[in-house]
């Protein structure tokens, strides 16, 4: 227990640096980038899917997510979770691998299908397979959670909720609660939090 406590203790100590090569990070207000929005990724299922493909009626869930990092892992339950419940309601769900496998071999695309797998994941995860979706998108880590209207407009960004180590202990659920508050035409009650987890360890440039 002493162990796995100063582990997260180390993660929280090193806040994670914004990646030289990203265009600035969307804010909310912002539309989807119209250089990837079209953008062909292969999914855990052999398909190949953008974003387009997978908008929603009531709109879009970019997840730029992994395998490797522990801050994902200890999400990675809830994020399936409302992943799954918010395409139910009509919102297209995209998971997107941004890492290279190269760096992070449990970053490959075989340890995401088994991973899919395992958590159940009803929506797509899928390889950006230049890491340049993440870089559109101004997106620095894993997890990181972009949630657009019907009318492809950022209505939410940052961390899934407070508290990644203790589901128990989590007193706001930013993403849900600004589905929630799209879902009934209500004000988004928290657009923007810091985003919490890994550097994406981008593809180096060709």
């Amino acid at each position: 227990m002493r162990q796995r406590a100063l582990a997260w203790v180390v993660l929280l100590a090193f806040p994670v640096v914004v990646g030289a090569l990203n265009t600035p990070k969307l804010k909310p207000g912002d539309t989807i980038p119209a250089s990837v929005k079209d953008v062909k990724m292969l999914s855990v299922t052999g398909h190949q899917l953008s974003i387009a493909d997978v908008k929603g009626p009531k709109g879009t869930l970019v997840i730029f997510s992994c395998n490797s990092c522990p801050w994902v892992k200890a999400w990675e339950a809830r994020i399936a979770e409302v992943g799954n419940w918010a395409q139910k309601q009509g919102i297209g769900v995209i998971m997107i691998n941004p890492n290279d496998p190269a760096k992070n071999p449990e970053d490959s695309y075989e340890v995401m299908q088994q991973r899919a797998k395992e958590r159940g994941f009803e929506f797509p995860y899928v390889v950006d397979a230049t890491s340049d979706v993440a870089r559109a998108f101004g997106a620095t880590h894993t997890p990181e959670f972009f949630l657009f209207d019907a009318t492809e407009t950022l209505i939410y960004t940052g961390a899934l909720d407070d508290n990644a180590r203790n589901p128990e202990a989590v007193k706001e659920r930013y993403l849900q609660s600004a589905i929630e508050a799209l879902l009934a035409g209500r004000p988004v009650p928290v657009a923007q939090t810091r985003s919490i987890g890994c550097t994406i360890k981008f593809r180096e440039k060709i």
